[in-house]
């Protein structure tokens, strides 16, 4: 009997190969990092090939580990959303590099159709933004920049798509072109009641209804593997945006349940269950879920710099030798000494959307050393989630506590923090790597383990810690006073 679900976990800076066994528990896994590549200043790319050949070889990595693919019931797939990849449907080649979710370079591209008088219009149908961060005007930039990218699309054989529809191609040998709701829901070719991409949306950002895949539910029979790949054909029956599929791992199914996922970036999203998200405050609406037609939704706040902060600390400023340092420091000193960190390195986003926004180091004095901007690194977690939390309570989606993820989550004293600077109830699984564990839940639904997701979740999902709130309400203020004054200034 097929017991395992396999989980393809593409994300920024690494992909992984996961394995869990039916009813949730973590089996084992394999990771392996992704290049980043940097050609100027706000551009980041992948090389789609990596992409391919790491998330391949991790999971022929660890199908061993479970006696070889006849134990594996079913893949589920979770990714890096609004990152995109163009490549040829013969050849199955990519055309050029990816250009990734935090890639700043069609800025020019949305301000021209923000003065043209379309984000309202957009934000309606779509739920999103006109801004960098999002999928269709990468695509453009591709069409417009990219000779190779081009002329595909004039021989008709141009494939564009996110990093689920890449590896899907990959994974069904050329069979299959198709995306799931979550992910064509970030892309702005795809309004939020549309059930596959539309003809509108892409002939005004620019983008040729013909190249983009299908869109399909997230769970259910929606592939199956190249039987050459893995010994078998493995059917592939969860596919979701790494948000997303985060949010289902935390089980925030019912409308008002919030999740918030630290990861290279930040974001929050609040089940809004059938009702779709229209936001007064810049934040987003977007697919949650959709099974057999049936679709959820979400409200989204997305901050782009998190642990990409405390990596910068650690790679260009040399502050830390490791990520977890950040915590001893944090605990050394009983204060940032005034020292604020606005993280606005590529950019603000929600609820500001502020793509010109650099970031600031603000209260700098002699006093000030490496465990101060270690503090200020991981107040600022708190901070730029404070102004989500302010916008989804406008908004009417005000949380009655949060429930955390991701790599970041692991601090403890981070977590602590955003309970004092919330005010609410702060929930971490001991599991946090609930990217995956949503996908899992996923699969297991679409591969028929389960009769539905709220099932799965019940199942699947384990143990709690939980962090009170016990910040003084004048400390609290404080601190937001300084961090509005610098990021007045970012």
């Amino acid at each position: 009997m097929s017991d395992y679900i396999l989980v393809l976990d593409e994300g920024t800076t690494s992909t992984r190969a996961m394995l869990f066994a039916a009813d949730g528990v973590f089996v084992a896994s394999a990771q392996a990092p992704l290049t980043q590549h940097y050609p100027q200043a706000g551009w980041v790319e992948h090389d789609p090939q990596e992409i391919w050949e790491k998330s391949l070889a991790c999971a022929l990595e660890v199908i061993p580990k479970v006696g070889g693919a006849a134990a594996v019931a079913c893949i589920g797939i979770t990714n890096q959303r609004e990152t995109v990849v163009a490549w040829d449907r013969n050849t199955g080649q990519p055309l050029t590099r990816a250009i990734v979710w935090q890639d700043r370079r069609t800025e020019p591209l949305c301000a021209a159709l923000r003065a043209g008088g379309h984000e309202a219009a957009v934000q309606q149908r779509t739920g999103l933004l006109l801004d960098p961060y999002f999928s269709g005007t990468k695509m453009r930039w591709m069409l417009d920049n990219v000779p190779d990218v081009k002329a595909a699309a004039e021989k008709g054989t141009l494939a564009l798509g996110t990093v689920e529809s890449w590896l899907i191609f990959k994974l069904t040998g050329g069979a299959a072109h198709v995306t799931d709701a979550s992910n064509a829901s970030r892309t702005l070719l795809m309004g939020l009641e549309d059930t596959q991409f539309n003809e509108g949306l892409c002939d005004l950002i620019g983008v040729p209804l013909a190249a983009l895949p299908g869109v399909t539910d997230m769970a259910g029979p929606l592939a199956m593997t190249a039987p050459a790949l893995f010994g078998r054909a493995i059917p592939i029956t969860g596919l979701a945006g790494d948000q997303q599929a985060a949010t289902i791992g935390q089980g925030c199914l019912a409308p008002g349940q919030t999740k918030a996922t630290y990861g290279t970036g930040a974001f929050v999203l609040t089940c809004q269950g059938s009702r779709v998200p229209r936001s007064a405050n810049r934040l987003l609406g977007t697919v949650l879920t959709q099974i057999e037609g049936q679709r959820s939704y979400a409200i989204e706040g997305s901050v782009f710099v998190a642990g990409s902060l405390v990596q910068w600390l650690r790679d260009s400023l040399g502050i830390v030798d490791l990520a977890e340092e950040t915590e001893t420091l944090a605990r050394t000193i009983p204060d940032s000494g005034g020292v604020v960190i606005v993280p606005a390195l590529s950019g603000l986003g929600a609820p500001h959307w502020r793509a010109e926004a650099r970031g600031v180091i603000a209260g700098l004095s002699f006093a000030s050393g490496k465990a101060h901007l270690a503090r200020a690194a991981l107040e600022a977690m708190a901070h730029q989630t404070h102004d989500l939390a302010t916008a989804f309570a406008a908004d009417g989606a005000a949380w009655q506590t949060l429930r955390i993820d991701g790599g970041m989550s692991a601090n403890n004293w981070m977590a602590q923090d955003l309970a004092d600077m919330l005010g609410v109830p702060v929930e971490r699984p001991a599991f946090v790597e609930t990217t995956a564990l949503g996908a899992a839940m996923l699969a297991a639904t679409g591969a028929g383990l389960y009769p539905g997701l709220d099932a799965a979740a019940k199942a699947m999902r384990g143990a709690l810690t939980r962090f009170d709130p016990a910040m003084p309400a004048g400390v609290r203020e404080e601190r937001l006073s300084r961090w509005r004054k610098a990021l007045a200034a970012a």
